[in-house]
């Protein structure tokens, strides 16, 4: 099955197979590592947009990008149209960022607290304020991530997709779950398919993406015009790759170990690159930068290892990694195992 290019404003993503913002995981060095499998299009992590106006280094520096990372998303929250519009000119005018897309779905608390994330999802008219404003402070395309709604008694994702399209939203990333269900349960993707029946504008398809044959699934269920992956792809990058080849039919071959060997040592590797930049490991009481990948990407090395005979022995003991050679010679004991 073809998966065909789709047009966000005046972007095109020739291959709608995307990696979905993840707080925590969607730094420059994970998704640089997606977009080597094929990744079409890469978002940031959550960025505060409050960070972005008032200089943040630490907020700046997840705005980092890798060489050549195009096409990519600049994933910014808040609840004042005002600082969003601001942050969103000066993602801009760094010149490293394609689309700025709003978030209008994540159920942290602390963001939701802040009337951000999804707490706009109760409010359809403050999300199109902020698209609007956005709009008229940056020549980028604009676009929003969200949910169905809050609750499984008030799904409104018809009324915000409206509101964000009459703003000027170039397209519309949906997660098929209410708020209050966060990541459990199934995704409605009946939903999905009304919603994109509705829309004249792009619309992308997030939940219950597990495998490969998912994403075909999913477009041919829904219609979507592309695909986000999240959780699948932590530990499994090549998911993309696998995608990619049978959308172009052509073989697909998995990887080795060796060459899972090989991904997970670069990955760890950008990481520690990455953090040599980041600016609180300039003070001593954070450790160094090595340290504190080693500590990151535990999280990763997880679903890596997942389903390797060994890997629950290793996992005992890895609130105790914290070097490079500590986690390669984890990894190899695996491996080898």
């Amino acid at each position: 099955m073809k998966i065909k290019p789709v047009n966000i404003g005046t972007l095109k993503v020739e291959f709608p197979v995307m990696l979905s913002p993840m707080a925590g995981y969607t730094d420059v060095a994970f998704r640089s590592i997606c977009r080597d499998f094929h990744c079409g299009m890469t978002y940031t992590e959550v960025i505060t947009s409050r960070g972005i106006v008032h200089d943040s280094k630490l907020t700046w520096h997840m705005l980092d990008t890798a060489e050549n990372e195009h096409p990519v998303a600049g994933h910014i929250y808040g609840s004042e149209p005002d600082i969003m519009a601001e942050a969103a000119a000066k993602i801009e005018a760094l010149g490293r960022y394609d689309t700025i897309d709003v978030n209008c779905g994540c159920p942290v608390r602390k963001i939701v607290a802040k009337g951000a994330g999804a707490a706009l999802i109760r409010d359809p008219n403050k999300i199109a304020d902020i698209v609007a404003d956005i709009k008229d402070a940056v020549s980028l395309p604009v676009t929003i991530k969200t949910r169905l709604g809050s609750t499984p008694e008030m799904i409104n994702i018809s009324e915000i997709m409206q509101a964000a399209q009459e703003a000027g939203a170039d397209a519309i990333a949906i997660h098929a779950r209410v708020t209050s269900k966060k990541h459990s349960g199934p995704a409605d993707w009946d939903t999905l398919a009304q919603i994109k029946s509705e829309s004249s504008i792009p619309v992308f398809g997030n939940g219950d993406i597990k495998t490969a044959e998912d994403v075909f699934r999913m477009i041919k269920e829904t219609n979507v015009d592309g695909v986000l992956i999240g959780r699948a792809a932590i530990g499994n990058p090549w998911i993309f790759d696998e995608i990619y080849h049978l959308a172009n039919d052509m073989d697909y071959k998995p990887h080795t170990l060796e060459e899972h060997k090989a991904c997970m040592t670069e990955h760890l590797d950008r990481l520690i690159s990455q953090n040599s930049k980041h600016p609180k490991y300039r003070k001593k009481r954070h450790g160094n930068p090595e340290q504190g990948a080693s500590r990151h990407f535990r999280g990763h090395l997880y679903k890596y290892l997942s389903g390797f005979r060994g890997w629950n022995r290793i996992k005992r003991d890895l609130d105790a990694i914290s070097s490079r050679d500590e986690i390669i010679k984890a990894v190899e004991s695996v491996l080898e195992e």
